[in-house]
């Protein structure tokens, strides 16, 4: 299944990268399947909410990012997979599994999927969206509050305390191993134009 095109779409935590891959996928439809990082956090039943609330989920061992690889192994060899589904209210995966089929292209979405080698290798095309750092907590602040029953202080806090220096030590590092750098992500109407081409040339010629 060689004609599967992989793009991983990074960046830090509130710079557009969701806004940049639902503008592709609304593009080109069934033909682009996204997967994103935050689903594969590590399941943590053994922990109380609290210590659950205390764990670092911006450092890269908080996600299963090998059952990721395999998963996408799988879909590359043309077979389905059930992805696991998150509970940010709860800090912890869900029952839930979303089943998920080989498509023409996949897009692999998060704040640290560059910072796996492998996983990294796994992809055709590497974005890193950069976007101001002002900008990116104010959407962070507004998405937690509204979308997942966060708290302004447990926002804030866990930006200064996880959040800032995790991105400092493994996101904006890991842009140097992007293919393309995308300012102000799925706005960057610049950007986008070309990313649309070069996709719709791979989906013109690929076969499933």
């Amino acid at each position: 299944m060689n004609d599967i095109m992989i793009i991983g779409i990074a960046g830090g935590t509130g710079s557009g990268k969701t806004t940049l891959t639902n503008r592709l996928k609304a593009q080109f439809g069934d033909d682009v399947t996204v997967i994103y990082h935050d689903n594969y956090y590590k399941c943590n039943d053994h922990l109380s909410y609290e210590q659950r609330c205390q764990l670092n989920y911006d450092h890269p061992d908080a996600f299963d990012t090998d059952l990721m690889i395999e998963h996408i192994k799988m879909l590359r060899e043309g077979k389905s997979i059930d992805c696991p589904v998150y509970d940010f209210t709860v800090h912890n995966r869900s029952d839930q599994v979303v089943t998920i089929y080989p498509t023409k292209v996949i897009i692999i979405e998060g704040i640290l999927i560059f910072q796996n080698p492998q996983l990294r290798e796994m992809m055709d095309i590497k974005i890193f969206v950069d976007t101001d750092a002002d900008v990116r907590i104010l959407r962070r602040i507004l998405r937690d509050v509204k979308e997942r029953g966060r708290s302004l202080e447990s926002v804030v806090n866990q930006y200064l305390t996880t959040v800032k220096p995790m991105h400092e030590q493994f996101v904006e590092p890991s842009k140097r191993k992007a293919d393309i750098i995308v300012l102000e992500g799925g706005n960057n109407v610049v950007a986008l134009d070309i990313l649309i081409q070069r996709v719709h040339n791979h989906v013109r010629g690929a076969k499933l």
